[in-house]
């Protein structure tokens, strides 16, 4: 089992910035995929980032590419999400993933989320 809490959400106005961290307990860290997805209201849950087990490797969705940064602590069980220049259609609930396997599609494991809302 994988336990997540995030933390760093908040209301912020357009242009603004934030970062989202995500600990994780329960399993060795340093061999998890992590990942993080949001929710807007009324929609589905969509794929931001993902980063592999070093940190060396990184992936983005079209819609956070060259805003968004994740990255990764392994000494510190944390995995970050760095959010710059925010829009109001950044606002939503965002959730930290992990997998053992990929955390772009489907991870196994989620955390409860924390609320960005991007005021215009």
């Amino acid at each position: 089992q994988v336990q997540l809490l995030e933390s760093g959400g908040g209301l912020v106005q357009a242009g603004s910035s934030l970062r989202l961290s995500c600990a994780a307990s329960g399993r060795t860290f340093s061999r998890l995929y992590m990942g993080w997805f949001r929710q807007a209201p009324g929609k589905e849950r969509e794929f931001v980032a993902t980063v592999g087990w070093s940190g060396s490797w990184t992936y983005y969705a079209d819609s956070v590419k060259g805003r968004f940064t994740i990255s990764r602590d392994n000494a510190k069980n944390t995995v970050y999400l760095q959010m710059n220049s925010l829009i109001p259609e950044d606002t939503g609930v965002y959730y930290c993933a992990a997998d053992t396997i990929t955390a772009r599609t489907n991870p196994e494991y989620w955390g409860q989320g924390t609320q960005v809302t991007v005021s215009s």
